[in-house]
C-alpha cells in the first residue's frame, strides 16, 4: 500500500519543530482562554480561540494516530462513530450555533467581522483532510496564522481591514510548491494514496470507507454493500461500455490518444468495486488511473452554500496576480507529467434529496468590480490550464448511477437506469440522423410550450454554406455522455430570441420555481423565479446560482433528447427532479446558457459517423471573439437546462422559404422513421 506519510516525510521534517512550536503555544491558548467570563469585552473572542484551539489540537492528534494499524485496531462501530464526531457540528440541527455559521458569527461579532471570523473559522474544519493526507506542513502554517490572530486580538484596538488583511494574507503567499503538489495529485499514477483503496484494499472489510477522511453515512455503506452483492458479470459489463465510450468519445471528438498513459478518474465513495473494475479495465487500454477526487455525501449543503463566495474577501488584483504567477510556474515545472494525460473518467451519482436554501442575511458577497475581476481571472486561468492539459487533446466520458438515498425501489431504480446506460448507440444514430436531416433545412426552430407552461422561443441556425458536406447538428451516441440520445448545435445568437419557461426544475442541486429566461438576440435580457416572496430576492437567487459572475449569458447550446426511455423510467419511479443534468439533457428540448460545447475547440473539425458530414455550427458570435477580443470569448458556464416531453406542444424546424416541419408535436416525435422513440411512451413498465 501506498505510504502518504513516507510521501511527505521529507517535507513535514522541515517544519516539525516549528509544527511542534506551534501546538504548544495552541495549548497554552486554550488555557488563557479557558475562563471566557473573565475577559470583559473579550469574552466572546476568547471563546472563539479556545473553541477553535481545541479542533486544532484533536486534528493535530488524529493526525499522529493516523496509520494502518490505527483501522485495523478499530472496529467498524468505532471507527463510524469517529467519523461522525469530525462532522457533527456543522451537521443541520448543530450548525446553528457553530462557527462555521456566518450568521450566528455574525450574531456574536456583528457584521463584518462576524462573516470574517466565520471564514477564518473554516480554515480549520479542513484539518480532517489534512490530517488524513499527513500534510503536517500545511497545518504548521495555518497554526502559525491563528496564534498571529489571537496575539493581535489580545493586544489590539480591533479594526477590520488589520484584521481582515492579516486573516487573508496566506492567500497572497507564494504557492507555487502546493500548485506542484496538486499537480502531481492529479496526474502522477504513481502517487497511489486513494486509488490504492479500491484497487488494493480488501472491499469486503467496510472499514475501508474510513480511510478517505470524508463524510460517510448510511449512503455511502449502503452503496458498498449493495455493489458487493451484485452481479460481477452486469460489473464488468458496465465497466466495458464505459471503457469502450471513452475510446470512442476520443474517435468522435477527433483527439488522438494514442500516445497519452494516464486518466484522471473520480467516482464516489462506496462505488469502490466498480471502481476496481475500471481501472483494470483501463490497465488493458494501457492507461493508467489517476485517482483525483472521490465524493462523499455533504454534511450541510446550507453550510456549502453560506460559503460559497467567500473568495470575495480576499480576491483583489494583487491576489490573481500571484495565482496566476505560480499556477502558471508549477504548471511549467510538471508539463511533461499533464502531457501524458489522455482525459478524464468520472462516476456520478445521484438519489440525495433535493436542496432548498434558506435565504439568509450576512453571507459574502463580490462587489461589481470583483465580479469582473473574478470573470477575468477564470479566463486567465482557463488559458494557463491550456497551455498544460489543453481541452484540444483530452477526451472524457461521464455516466450517472442511483444512490440508495434515491428511495425505497432502489435496487429496481439502479437495474432500470443500468438498461437506460446500456442502450446501444447503433440502433439510435440512424433515427437521430433523421431528425438532423430536417434540422440542417431549418433557418430557425420554434419551441412552443403546452399548458401551464409559456415556453416560446426561436432558435436561430446557422447558414450551412456547404449541405452536401457540413451539418448543424452533432449526432450523439454513448461516448463522452452516457447515456446516449441527443443531436445538438451551437445557435447563431442574431435572431435567437423568446421566453424560456420551467415550472420547477432542479439545477446543480437547487431548486427553482417558475424560472423564467427571456432571451434577445441570443442573450438573456430578463430573468426571474418564484423561490421566495420578494421579487427582489427571486433575481438575486437568480443571478448568484446561475449567471455569477456575469450579468447576462447567451445560449451556448439547443439540443434535442431522444431517450424517451429515460423520461418513462424516470415518470414511473417519480425521480425527474434528482436526476442530474446527465441524464435529464437527454429527455426533451434542452437549452445550455453559458459556452459552447466545443469551447476551446472550435478550431478543430469534427465529424459524425454516419454521414461523415463535419459538424460546422461549433462557433457563435461570442467565441468568436476569441479571434479579436482575448478574454471575453468563454464564460466559464454551461449550464443545460431541459424541458420535458409533457410541456411542449411543437418543436417545428421552418426552413428558409418558411415551411414548417414537426419534429415533436403535443410530447410525440412525428417525423417519418422516428416511430422507435415513441414506443416506451406505449409500455407499461
Amino acid at each position: 500500500m501506498f505510504n502518504i506519510e513516507k510521501y511527505y516525510e521529507k517535507k513535514n521534517a522541515k517544519k516539525r519543530k516549528s509544527y511542534n512550536k506551534t501546538l504548544r503555544e495552541i495549548r497554552n491558548i486554550c488555557k488563557e482562554t479557558a475562563c471566557c467570563a473573565k475577559a470583559g469585552d473579550l469574552k466572546e473572542y476568547f471563546r472563539f480561540f479556545h473553541v477553535t484551539g481545541k479542533l486544532i489540537l484533536k486534528l493535530a492528534a488524529l493526525e499522529r494516530q493516523l496509520n494502518q494499524n490505527y483501522f485495523r485496531k478499530r472496529s467498524f462501530q468505532q471507527l463510524a462513530r469517529e467519523n461522525k464526531s469530525l462532522f457533527r457540528e456543522i451537521l443541520s440541527k448543530n450548525y446553528r450555533k457553530s462557527f462555521a455559521n456566518p450568521t450566528y458569527c455574525m450574531s456574536i461579532f456583528g457584521e463584518p467581522t462576524g462573516q470574517l471570523f466565520s471564514y477564518f473559522y473554516c480554515l480549520y474544519r479542513q484539518y480532517i483532510g489534512l490530517a488524513f493526507h499527513h500534510l503536517v506542513f500545511k497545518m504548521e502554517k495555518y497554526n502559525r496564522l491563528f496564534v498571529s490572530v489571537y496575539r493581535y486580538i489580545g493586544s489590539n484596538t480591533i479594526e477590520y481591514e488589520k484584521l481582515k488583511k492579516l486573516i487573508t494574507d496566506p492567500q497572497r503567499m507564494n504557492k507555487v510548491e502546493e500548485y506542484v503538489r496538486i499537480f502531481k495529485t492529479q496526474f502522477d499514477p504513481d502517487y497511489r494514496h486513494i486509488r490504492d483503496i479500491p484497487e488494493k484494499t480488501d472491499l469486503t472489510d467496510l472499514r475501508y470507507l474510513f480511510r478517505y477522511g470524508k463524510y460517510i453515512t448510511d449512503n455511502e455503506i449502503n452503496t458498498a454493500r449493495f455493489l458487493l452483492k451484485y452481479p460481477i458479470q452486469k460489473l464488468r459489463k458496465l465497466s466495458n461500455q464505459i471503457v469502450n465510450a471513452y475510446i470512442t468519445g476520443s474517435i468522435v471528438n477527433n483527439t488522438d490518444i494514442s500516445k497519452k498513459s494516464t486518466v484522471l478518474f473520480m467516482y464516489n465513495i462506496g462505488q469502490e468495486l466498480l471502481a476496481r473494475e475500471l481501472i483494470n479495465n483501463l490497465k488493458k487500454r494501457k492507461l493508467e488511473a489517476s485517482v483525483t477526487q472521490v465524493h462523499s455525501a455533504n454534511p450541510n449543503k446550507q453550510f456549502s452554500y453560506d460559503h460559497r463566495f467567500d473568495d470575495a474577501l480576499y480576491l483583489d488584483k494583487s491576489y490573481t496576480k500571484h495565482f496566476e504567477r505560480d499556477f502558471d510556474l508549477a504548471g511549467q515545472k510538471c508539463k511533461k507529467m499533464a502531457a501524458r494525460c489522455s482525459g478524464i473518467v468520472v462516476l456520478e451519482q445521484f438519489g440525495e434529496p433535493t436542496f432548498i436554501p434558506e435565504n439568509k442575511r450576512g453571507y459574502i458577497t463580490f462587489a461589481p468590480e470583483q465580479r469582473e475581476l473574478f470573470q477575468m481571472h477564470q479566463n486567465n486561468v482557463m488559458q494557463i490550464q491550456e497551455k498544460y492539459v489543453s481541452r484540444r487533446n483530452i477526451t472524457f466520458t461521464i455516466i450517472s448511477l442511483p444512490s440508495p438515498e434515491v428511495g425505497k425501489n432502489f435496487e429496481k431504480i439502479f437495474e432500470d437506469i443500468l438498461e437506460i446506460n446500456m442502450l446501444e448507440t447503433e440502433v439510435y444514430e440512424p433515427i437521430q440522423q433523421i431528425i438532423i436531416n430536417t434540422l440542417d433545412k431549418a433557418r430557425y426552430v420554434h419551441i412552443k410550450g403546452k399548458g401551464r407552461n409559456r415556453t416560446d422561443i426561436t432558435v436561430q441556425m446557422q447558414k450551412l454554406k456547404h449541405p452536401s458536406k457540413h451539418t448543424n447538428f452533432m449526432n450523439c451516441g454513448a461516448d463522452v455522455n452516457i447515456p446516449l440520445g441527443e443531436v445538438y448545435t451551437t445557435p447563431q445568437l442574431k435572431g435567437t430570441q423568446g421566453i424560456l419557461h420551467f415550472q420547477e426544475i432542479y439545477l446543480r442541486g437547487l431548486k427553482f420555481s417558475d424560472l423564467t429566461l427571456t432571451f434577445n438576440d441570443g442573450y438573456i435580457v430578463n430573468y426571474n423565479c418564484k423561490n421566495f416572496k420578494s421579487r427582489k430576492d427571486n433575481k438575486k437567487y437568480v443571478a448568484e446560482n446561475l449567471l455569477f459572475p456575469h450579468q447576462t449569458l447567451p445560449m451556448g447550446e439547443f439540443a434535442i433528447g431522444t431517450n424517451t426511455l429515460a423520461y418513462v423510467i424516470a415518470r414511473k419511479h417519480n425521480i425527474i427532479s434528482i436526476l442530474p443534468a446527465l441524464i435529464i439533457e437527454k429527455m426533451g428540448p434542452h437549452f445550455a446558457i453559458g459556452d459552447t460545447c466545443f469551447a476551446m475547440c472550435e478550431d478543430k473539425p469534427v465529424f459524425n459517423k454516419l454521414d461523415k458530414k463535419e459538424v460546422v455550427a461549433r462557433d457563435n458570435e461570442k467565441t468568436v471573439l476569441r479571434k479579436t477580443k482575448m478574454h471575453e470569448e468563454y464564460t466559464q458556464k454551461h449550464q443545460d437546462i431541459t424541458l420535458p416531453y409533457e410541456s411542449i406542444q411543437f418543436i417545428t424546424a421552418v426552413t428558409q422559404n418558411g415551411a414548417k416541419i414537426d419534429i415533436i408535436r403535443n410530447e410525440r416525435f412525428v417525423l417519418k422513421g422516428t416511430e422507435f422513440l415513441n414506443e416506451p411512451f406505449k409500455k407499461k413498465r
